[in-house]
């Protein structure tokens, strides 16, 4: 495996940042994952527009566009593979302990690993902790990602691939890696950016090709929709078959098997949306 550090290539044993990068010791950073199919890159533009709202959220320096379009496609050239998660990461760089950033400057990696392709439908767990959608970093891609560690476990721990989470008025929000759809009364909905959720690339992509609803939900309405879905980069379309033990048998429905056929022929058809 290869991988961008700080202006170049490196094997997997030297491609090292310090201990002292305000990315580990603090969780100082941003990031972005992108589908990588057959050594081209989806939707890359929207993603690095959206790791530059995430870095100056930060109070970051905005990310060269150009540098990083040419470490993902070194990487995505020196790693050749049919289906790939490719991650930008982004950090506050060399800085001392505590949370005052440093002078360095920020550190950028890009990495690539092959994955596989997820299952038509998966099943999900609520789970009692919140998004707070009053945070400095609602929205967000940073890379202080614990919250979503330990609520993925739970979903692990109960057979699900997913955990969705409320915000702190009790409204449907988000996934720890994905945004959430559901169908009420024939109506295709997702909760609005301001109940906390990240502006998903896949989301937005969804929204606009299949007709979907901003609207404030309950985190109810997963045990009242007639479908669900989860939309991510790397599970593009994925209904849900299970709602903690909620059955949603038959899934994908038809609104979900419609989404899942659109966004797979408009996003073979363009690779930069």
């Amino acid at each position: 495996m290869t991988i961008w550090v700080d202006g170049g290539l490196r094997d997997v044993d030297s491609a090292t940042v310090s201990v002292f990068d305000h990315g580990l010791t603090v969780g100082d950073g941003v990031f972005e994952t992108l589908k990588a199919q057959e050594g081209r890159a989806f939707a890359l533009t929207r993603h690095l527009e959206r790791l530059t709202r995430s870095a100056r959220g930060l109070g970051l320096p905005d990310p060269d566009a150009d540098e990083v379009r040419r470490a993902c496609e070194a990487v995505l050239e020196a790693n050749p593979a049919p289906l790939g998660r490719l991650r930008v990461t982004y950090t506050g760089g060399l800085s001392p302990l505590g949370s005052d950033r440093g002078e360095a400057g920020p550190t950028l990696v890009v990495a690539l690993a092959p994955t596989s392709r997820r299952p038509d439908s998966t099943a999900v767990v609520t789970v009692p902790w919140t998004r707070n959608e009053r945070s400095a970093v609602a929205g967000l891609k940073t890379t202080s990602y614990a919250e979503n560690v330990v609520a993925l476990a739970r979903a692990r721990e109960q057979g699900a691939s997913e955990a969705v989470l409320g915000n702190t008025t009790g409204a449907l929000c988000e996934g720890t890696g994905s945004n959430v759809f559901v169908v009420l009364g024939g109506r295709l909905l997702t909760p609005p950016l301001e109940s906390g959720c990240l502006a998903g690339i896949t989301r937005r992509l969804v929204a606009d090709w299949c007709g979907a609803e901003e609207a404030d939900l309950p985190l109810a309405a997963l045990f009242e929709a007639e479908e669900v879905f989860l939309t991510s980069s790397l599970r593009d379309v994925q209904a849900v078959n299970r709602v903690d033990g909620r059955e949603l048998p038959g899934a994908p429905g038809p609104v979900t098997a419609k989404a899942m056929e659109v966004f797979a022929e408009r996003s073979a058809a363009d690779i930069a949306p």
